[in-house]
């Protein structure tokens, strides 16, 4: 049986890790819900420009754009990693680096090169152990990126895309389905495909919404594919951080409850020695009592 003395310093350790984990959880659902609602409120501006471009491209088939052509001939393509900053968040870093890894070996199957580009500490660290090698990296993201700084983002890599640089530019990160299924992917940011118009968000009856134009289709398409490409982006950012939020929440209540039943474990030895203890004097007292007699 364990010394009482080292029991209730060993119990006292885990109080405190449990604080602090208790801390960290609320912490996290705080953020959640401020990353929610950011992520809700772009998503249907979303769904809403890239049903108008399906439906413009669907109405002129002989509407082009270099954003809908792919570049073929081109062995160039660009990897956009979303991972986190900070630990403590379950397999969420360690699910959306294995897509992107295993993307990169499709790559290099197809004999195409991957240019790198990773967002989060925990993505650059790990893919430097790998040697894999960053071309980019942003440690700088938390809770919140701004528009403008993704804006400037999708803007390179259109003017790469545009000028034939590339191939393709693909985002692995993690969907946000809902607060018990985050789902890391690998999608396709460029070139546009008619794939990708075709969510889910069309109504269950098939039809798709009706829009009436103005102007012509092709000075809107110029408009829009741009702004689509932007806002796509920056949905997978909002999605990334809210599955980021959401895992911490999840691992920092699972580490709570365990503190709490290792206390109650604890308590329980600690109980036991502590009443072996008591038996020992109480005969020590009685086997002085009998000899002095």
């Amino acid at each position: 049986m364990a010394n009482a003395r080292v029991i209730t310093k060993r119990r006292k350790a885990v109080r405190n890790i449990r604080k602090i984990t208790q801390t960290m959880q609320l912490i996290a659902t705080a953020r959640y819900q401020r990353c929610l609602r950011r992520a809700m409120a772009s998503k249907p501006y979303a769904a809403t420009i890239t049903e108008m471009i399906a439906a413009l491209a669907g109405r002129e088939g002989e509407i082009e754009h270099p954003l809908l052509k792919p570049n073929d001939g081109v062995k160039k393509s660009i990897l956009l990693v979303l991972t986190a900053n900070r630990g403590m968040c379950g397999g969420y870093n360690a699910s959306v680096l294995r897509k992107a890894l295993g993307f990169i070996k499709q790559q290099e199957q197809a004999s195409s090169a991957t240019s790198l580009e990773v967002v989060g500490k925990k993505g650059v660290v790990y893919l430097k152990f790998l040697g894999q090698s960053a071309d980019r990296t942003i440690t700088d993201v938390e809770h919140q990126i701004e528009y403008v700084r993704v804006a400037e983002m999708a803007e390179r890599y259109m003017a790469a895309y545009e000028a034939g640089e590339i191939a393709s530019v693909d985002v692995a990160y993690t969907q946000f389905v809902s607060v018990g299924s985050q789902v890391s992917t690998v999608a396709q940011l460029l070139p546009i495909e008619p794939s990708d118009t075709d969510d889910a968000d069309t109504p269950k009856g098939g039809v798709a919404p009706a829009f009436e134009f103005l102007p012509e289709p092709e000075l809107l398409l110029k408009r829009l594919i741009p702004e689509t490409v932007k806002i796509r982006l920056y949905q997978y950012f909002n999605e990334s951080i809210v599955s980021e939020q959401v895992s911490r929440m999840v691992a920092m209540k699972a580490a709570t409850d365990a503190a709490g039943d290792m206390i109650k474990f604890l308590t329980r030895q600690y109980n036991r020695a502590r009443q072996s203890q008591i038996t020992l004097e109480l005969a020590d007292i009685v086997g002085g009592a009998a000899a002095v007699e």
